[in-house]
């Protein structure tokens, strides 16, 4: 079975494009973030023709996050317990769904904005607080893959200049030690690092990509069981090239079942 997870960067802008990303590479569970609309605005019919099933959560053109299907979209739940709000709203940030047997999480992690914003406070109890859910669930047994837009760059190397990040986010050592706790404290596995190198996302600005000046910030966490039936792991570069890209690319996993 072949997983991918893409922050398309606005569904309804993109949606040719990951019409076209599907039906090329053969992928039978897609988790979607940043998808920039209401859940009812999400273009599901389309999808529906292409042979998936679908399911959103927006609430407005930020955020919103998604999961399309060909093998199956059953139980879909919106947010975890105890998900934290920001300014007294509970963000679309995370979706789940069982696919195939396999509980899908489609994740778009807070970004964090600054070191002394609220936001990255946010970020951080954010993160701890799915690292809890994800605990109750490999606890009782349940094969997961967690996936999305992380917004943590864990090592110096999946960013190209440590120094142009210093004193920011995505690399301080708080995120990086709630990153690393999906392993540690929820027996989790990060399943592309070890089979695969490369950056996922380039900023828009100041020609990034064609200077390879990117980040590496889109991850899947999956348990145990599952990391050792994974066969193949790629980046799909390409699809930052052309007119109309997302300024991240799909993380694709297969899992031989």
């Amino acid at each position: 079975m072949r997983i991918a997870t893409w922050n398309v960067n606005s569904i309804r802008a993109r949606l040719e494009r990951v019409l076209a990303f599907l039906e090329r590479s053969s992928t039978d569970v897609l988790a979607i973030q940043e998808t920039k609309c209401k859940a009812e605005q999400f273009p599901a019919e389309a999808f529906a023709e292409a042979g998936y099933k679908a399911c959103a959560s927006g609430l407005n053109q930020w955020n919103g996050v998604a999961i399309v299907s060909r093998v199956g979209l059953e139980k879909p739940a919106e947010s975890f317990p105890n998900c934290p709000t920001f300014k007294d709203q509970l963000e679309p940030r995370a979706l789940f769904a069982t696919c195939n047997g396999i509980r899908v999480g489609s994740l778009y992690v807070p970004h964090g904005r600054a070191l002394d914003d609220p936001h990255y406070t946010y970020k951080l109890a954010w993160l701890r607080a799915l690292k809890e859910y994800a605990s109750t669930l490999t606890a009782a047994g349940e094969q997961v893959a967690l996936m999305g837009d992380w917004n943590v760059a864990p090592r110096d190397s999946d960013v190209w200049d440590m120094a142009v990040f210093e004193n920011s986010t995505h690399v301080s050592a708080p995120e990086r030690e709630a990153f690393a706790a999906f392993e540690g404290e929820a027996h989790l596995v990060e399943v592309s690092r070890e089979r695969v190198e490369g950056y996922t996302y380039w900023d828009y600005r100041r020609l990034r990509f064609p200077k390879n000046e990117g980040m590496r910030i889109d991850w899947m966490f999956a348990t145990p069981a599952l990391d050792k039936t994974v066969s193949h792991v790629e980046i799909d570069r390409d699809e930052r090239k052309g007119k109309g890209a997302s300024d991240h690319v799909p993380l694709i996993v297969d899992f031989d079942l």
